[in-house]
């Protein structure tokens, strides 16, 4: 009974570990996407319109730099694995990349402040960010290849994942306010959170193992260095590395979409723009609750039929809102619906990407965990990028004026548009693409001849 209270104990303290690698992202990336445009215009005086154009111009250098680094996780050899390594490098200088996004001199020119603010963001986005989260989203397929245990990791990946993301926007503005409210508010408020993300990260590191070698590994102790040319076609072969990726593009776009909607629906439709906070929290705490009851359901059903019951139950949730009236019983109601949906989500999503790993080495002998890993989340900055951009499109083809007292009806549809049609038509597409996804029922056979294999 003792050895068993270790070893579930140790299993929870690598789980929470593992976990705290996304807590430490979200630390920059919630900033980033919450805040920053915010400080940028309000504090330190930039151009809206300009940082637009620098942040859509810098997911193309975004997505470059992924691919890159998938291939640099690849070909790392240390002691410490091929992931692990990274986060021990890289998460004092993410940290401080993140002071430095905070940081524009107030005193400088326009032009000036616009160089900064294209460089900071490019090291923190594009160099730093890439350089910490590639690695640790390869960690989940290194660490084990169990398809239930790799589930319950990407459930408390995404636990902490929305524990970092309410933390900062709890405690930011009040940070600041408490340093005094300025420029310099900012950067002092993001020492304290970026010292939170060191912490984050160290936890990860010391708290977690590799485990999981490629057959070439176990037959001979030498692994066979992949060429970048060999990788991309073996990606190209695998059937569910490409459906995962259009999932994850797609999902994006539709997040940056719904989400940067959220504000205009409740003010324009629902009448109240302080209903934000009310959908939001609720959709989050939701999400957090049942992320500790869907374990079991993901062992017993399958990633597969979990994710696609999400899509079913998220697509209620929106179409409860979105007929809600303004009533605040039905406002919670929905927000708790769509958590659960985003739940059943967040606990396969990513577990479903290691998992075509295991499929593309036994398809093509090649084993590309940060290949994988890096090109999915080019999709997804693609897309999250191209739905940022789309946001603004949709609002101004519909006739949306910033600030009048009294939208148009096309203003008003093209927000419905964003808002509610988007991520209906999304989850409609992702239930067409897990209708051919038959991965859960294959994996264990594939496991199997990969251990025969390894044992020639």
């Amino acid at each position: 009974m003792e050895i068993k209270t270790k070893l579930t104990l140790r299993r929870f303290v690598e789980r929470f570990s593992y976990g705290c690698g996304d807590f430490g992202c979200n630390i920059i990336y919630t900033s980033m996407t919450a805040f920053l445009l915010f400080y940028y215009t309000d504090y330190a005086g930039v151009s809206a319109a300009a940082v637009g154009t620098i942040m859509l111009v810098s997911r193309v250098f975004d997505g470059i730099s992924d691919i890159i680094m998938g291939v640099i996780v690849d070909r790392t050899k240390s002691r410490f694995g091929k992931a692990r390594p990274w986060l021990l490098r890289m998460c004092i200088p993410f940290a401080v990349s993140g002071v430095l996004l905070f940081s524009v001199p107030t005193g400088w020119a326009q032009t000036p402040k616009l160089v900064y603010v294209f460089i900071t963001y490019n090291l923190a986005s594009t160099v730093i960010y890439t350089a910490i989260n590639v690695p640790y989203s390869t960690l989940n397929a290194l660490m084990t290849q169990d398809p239930y245990e790799r589930s319950v990791l990407s459930i408390f990946r995404n636990l902490l994942a929305t524990a970092g993301t309410l933390i900062i926007n709890t405690f930011t503005l009040p940070l600041v306010e408490f340093f005094g409210n300025n420029a310099s508010a900012w950067t002092k408020t993001f020492c304290v959170l970026g010292l939170l993300s060191v912490v984050a990260f160290l936890i990860n590191f010391f708290g977690t193992k590799e485990r999981v070698k490629t057959v070439e590994e176990e037959k001979t102790g030498e692994e066979t260095v992949v060429s970048f040319k060999e990788g991309i076609k073996a990606l190209l072969k695998n059937k569910y590395w490409i459906m995962i990726t259009v999932l994850l593009a797609i999902f994006f776009l539709n997040l940056s979409i719904s989400g940067g909607a959220t504000v205009y629906f409740a003010r324009e439709i629902l009448g109240d723009s302080n209903l934000v906070a009310t959908i939001n929290s609720t959709m989050n705490v939701a999400q957090i609750v049942c992320m500790f009851l869907i374990a079991n359901f993901v062992k017993r059903f399958g990633k597969r039929n979990v994710f696609a019951a999400g899509l079913v139950v998220s697509i209620v949730g929106m179409l409860v809102l979105s007929y809600s009236g303004g009533s605040a019983a039905l406002i919670i109601i929905s927000s708790i619906i769509r958590g659960i949906g985003g739940a059943c989500g967040g606990a396969t999503m990513w577990a479903m990407v290691s998992d075509t790993i295991d499929y593309g080495e036994w398809k093509t002998g090649y084993r590309t965990a940060g290949l994988v890993n890096s090109a999915c989340s080019f999709g997804y900055k693609v897309g999250s990028g191209l739905g940022s951009a789309m946001l603004g499109w949709i609002l101004a083809a519909g006739g949306y004026i910033g600030g009048a007292a009294v939208q148009s009806a096309s203003a008003l549809f093209s927000i419905r548009i964003c808002f509610v049609l988007i991520p209906i038509g999304v989850y409609v597409i992702g239930l067409i693409i897990m209708k051919f996804w038959k991965l859960d029922k294959e994996f264990d056979g594939i496991i199997a001849d990969l251990k025969e294999r390894a044992a020639k």
